[in-house]
């Protein structure tokens, strides 16, 4: 990698500041929402209507403070959400209802 170039915020691999804690490597198990979210992104690829390099670059577009803030799983129903919205297979107004928004 260039020694000029930036990191993007979502590049964290030799990151020092984001070296301090070890790194949790024993197994551990998914939550019902890390299941759902999984499932839900399978069920938009067979669908065709969404890719996981459009599931990678709306996580990548996060912007930082937030990115840094959600968990995995959040960072993809987050993307999943924006590609949707972008695609127009949901609008706004329905991601609000299903939300509990108005």
């Amino acid at each position: 990698m260039d020694k000029q170039a930036k990191r993007a915020h979502h590049d964290l691999g030799g990151a020092s500041k984001f070296m301090c804690e070890p790194v949790d490597t024993k197994p551990h198990g998914l939550t019902d929402f890390d299941r759902e979210v999984d499932a839900l992104r399978q069920m938009l690829a067979a669908k065709k209507l969404m890719s996981v390099d459009e599931l990678r670059r709306g996580i990548e577009a996060i912007p930082e403070a937030e990115y840094h803030r959600l968990s995995y799983y959040q960072r993809w129903i987050r993307s999943i959400a924006d590609n949707l919205l972008r695609g127009g297979v949901i609008t706004q107004d329905e991601l609000q209802a299903t939300l509990g928004g108005s």
